[in-house]
């Protein structure tokens, strides 16, 4: 089997089978010289790393040897993944080949060769031949490496019958160097040579492998077949194909393959992984050596709403909560990968916090923790020492100052939305239209008829009902009905204006901040606060604040006690703090107090990890795709190719979505492997762990920090040696 083989397919099915998540290959060489204890301990040194799935590219005795001492040890059980290649699942029917009880669980894959009554004939004749010729033999089956051979014979054969009567089959020896330490360079070269490799490649018949026919000087790739050892045998979930990636079935129009299809093609058979489980184990977990991240997380007891830290006495044991920790708990959930950490507070014997969040951070820069996560700021220098995620939280360093409200209110408070000139003005209206009215009424309409002092009553009645719209009185003249509907137009609009503003007088307070100005803060000498630990104070100090003026605070009631004590008993006139905690701070008090100008510029809380950690990346999925935004040759990449560039990656389907797990469609777009004939053993990859995306032919690692790849998976054992058996 071949290389591109090996680099294409394999790591195609692994990431589409979403069992392992993007990781760089780990090669590790298990020659068949070595001894069970120095496969175990390959093994075992496996064990510490982050890796659970492996590709296995060996020969079926050595593959034998590996499979058992992986089975002795525990690596065939639940949560791994292993996948052959085709030089040891083709030997999956030959029960003397394989110790098959080994393999459960394991996926295999290999070119699929369809059964054909010439193929069956044919393996009727060849396995009664092999007996007789080797009666200690039993259940021996011929593998597609047979077929291949046999299938070149004859290609060989026929190209030699078409040139027979002008070929020159004689040899003339080769031109080497006396030098020469191989017995290769002893060989002759045949005279018709062109000729034959010519009339070879314009070959093309139904073998027993299927079509032989060569285009641009290669065999077409062909389906390959995905089974699932399962029992004593390998049952069959799927196949790929070069156009359609993963299917069910192979579809009807794909030359001598079956002809049913399914309702769903993209969607695999189920498969019994290791341990006997249907659920798709995650892959790979993250290397601790058998131990949980010990995460340190902030003692705080002010701000509780971002991480809390309760204390049990009796069992000597803590609780954390809060939304930094529900963040990271939900990320950690999200992962393709198991995660174990512990929870550790950053506190003394008497619980309070043991230093401040630098001294917080340094933990993980000198190895005491694994992690941080809490509030913890992303500034410049912390980046130094250690590694952010990308910022979940709103960004920025803004000041505080308490309002107050520029209006008065008071018991006549409803005659101010109109002046006392439209006061007047619109009284002396309503008389008007009320007379209007009478004089054109009370000479045709009875209700406007009476006594003087009725008539006089009614008609301002009348006017004054109208402006709530509730009059009785009919109209009964053509100019009366004129005059009412225009007066109606007026005490409409009239009204509606007097109670939009006597609403919002009534409820939208004038409120003005206290203080708009730093400058005039650190003149007048007002105190501010802080709160105590935290890079405000270095930004205060900066600009011009006495420490005298610098008054901490460490939680929301304190905060608001020194509001109300002010500047001059004690208190503060301004608080400079963080957005995500002003923004709780403004939940509680949003009346009292609001957010001014000036904004400093940070970048969020992030989680703290240490340098070059792999956590950094897949914590962050923007932050793994930086670079697309950040390319090393930025002189030619303008913001717009950036932009593009990121909405494609932006654009790419997730594969980790339940969508696509239900459906198994996987996106081929952009897929290109390798043609591959028939494949030749001549090197062999055995354990690897393969990206969900398909990689480059060269394993390209974009990493964003430079360090070498981190490799996760086992090398070749090159068969070279001519003593060494062939298949």
């Amino acid at each position: 089997m071949d290389n591109e083989f090996g680099e294409g397919i394999l790591p195609y099915l692994a990431g589409a089978l979403q069992a392992v998540d993007v990781r760089i290959p780990y090669r590790s060489v298990i020659s068949p010289k070595d001894t069970d204890d120095q496969i175990k301990a390959e093994l075992y040194k496996l064990m510490t790393m982050q890796t659970r799935v492996f590709i296995v590219h060996m020969y079926p005795s050595h593959g034998n040897r590996l499979f058992n001492k992986a089975e002795e040890i525990g690596m065939m059980s639940e949560g791994y993944v292993w996948i052959m290649s085709d030089a040891m699942t083709d030997f999956l029917g030959s029960s003397n080949s394989l110790h098959i009880e080994s393999l459960q669980g394991a996926l295999g894959v290999k070119t699929y060769v369809p059964q054909t009554k010439e193929l069956q004939d044919f393996r009727v004749r060849w396995k009664k031949k092999f007996l007789q010729d080797n009666p200690d033999e039993v259940d021996v089956e011929l593998s597609n490496y047979g077929l291949w051979a046999y299938d070149a014979t004859v290609a060989l054969a026929m190209a030699v019958e078409q040139i027979a009567a002008t070929a020159n089959f004689g040899f003339q020896k080769a031109n080497v160097s006396t030098s020469s330490t191989t017995e290769l360079g002893t060989l002759g070269v045949p005279r018709n040579g062109q000729n034959l490799l010519k009339a070879l490649t314009n070959i093309s018949f139904k073998g027993l492998s299927g079509q032989l026919q060569f285009i641009d000087g290669q065999l077409p790739s062909s389906p390959y077949q995905i089974v699932n050892v399962i029992g004593n045998g390998a049952r069959g979930v799927g196949f790929w194909t070069p156009s359609d990636g993963l299917v069910r079935e192979l579809k009807s129009s794909l030359p001598m393959t079956n002809t049913s299809s399914t309702s769903n093609p993209k969607q695999l058979a189920t498969i019994i992984w290791p341990g006997d489980s249907t659920a798709v184990p995650k892959g790979w977990q993250i290397p601790t050596n058998g131990k949980k991240l010990r995460i340190g997380v902030p003692v705080l007891h002010g701000f509780r709403e971002f991480v809390g830290v309760t204390f049990d006495n009796a069992t000597n044991t803590s609780t954390v909560s809060g939304y930094c920790i529900d963040v990271f708990d939900a990320v950690a959930q999200a992962l393709p990968y198991a995660l174990n950490y512990d929870y550790i507070p950053f506190a003394r014997a008497d619980g309070e916090m043991a230093g401040n969040y630098n001294d917080l951070i340094n933990q993980v820069y000198i190895g005491n923790y694994d992690a941080v996560v809490g509030d913890v700021t992303i500034v410049f220098n912390r980046s130094m020492y250690v590694d952010f995620t990308m910022p979940f939280t709103e960004s920025g360093v803004s000041m505080v100052v308490p309002i107050v409200d520029s209006k008065t209110k008071n018991a006549w408070v409803f005659l101010k939305p109109l002046t006392w000139d439209l006061w007047v003005t619109s009284f002396c209206f309503f008389i008007f239209i009320g007379f209007v009215v009478w004089v054109l009424e009370h000479r045709v309409n009875e209700e406007f008829r009476g006594p003087t002092s009725y008539q006089v009553g009614t008609s301002f009645w009348f006017s004054f009902t109208t402006m709530v719209f509730a009059q009785k009185e009919k109209v009964v003249s053509n100019l009366g009905r004129t005059v009412v509907i225009i007066w109606f137009f007026v005490v409409l609009i009239l009204t509606q204006s007097y109670t939009a503003s006597l609403t919002s007088r009534l409820t939208v307070q004038n409120l003005q901040p206290t203080v708009t100005d730093v400058k005039e803060l650190i003149k007048n000498g007002k105190a501010v606060g802080y709160q105590p630990g935290s890079f405000v104070y270095g930004i205060l100090k900066n600009l011009g604040f006495d420490d005298s003026k610098l008054i901490p605070y460490g939680s929301p009631e304190e905060w608001d006690e020194l509001f109300t004590k002010g500047s001059g008993a004690g208190g503060i006139a301004a608080a400079f703090d963080e957005v995500p905690y002003i923004r709780l701070l403004l939940s509680k008090y949003c009346s009292k107090y609001t957010m001014v100008d000036p904004k400093f510029k940070t970048d969020g809380f992030g989680f703290v990890f240490p340098r070059r950690s792999p956590l950094v990346s897949d914590i962050s999925f923007v932050y793994d795709n930086r670079e697309a935004l950040m390319p090393s040759n930025s002189s030619q990449n303008s913001i717009w190719s950036r932009i593009l560039n990121l909405f494609s990656i932006f654009n790419q389907k997730d594969l980790r979505s339940h969508t696509f797990k239900k459906s198994g469609n996987i996106d081929n777009a952009g897929i290109s492997l390798p043609s591959t004939c028939a494949p030749s053993p001549s090197s062999f990859s055995v354990l690897t762990d393969f990206s969900r995306e398909p990689p480059s032919p060269l394993y390209s690692d974009s990493n964003p920090n430079g360090q070498a790849p981190h490799e996760v998976a086992i090398d070749v054992d090159q068969l070279t040696d001519p003593n060494q058996e062939h298949c």
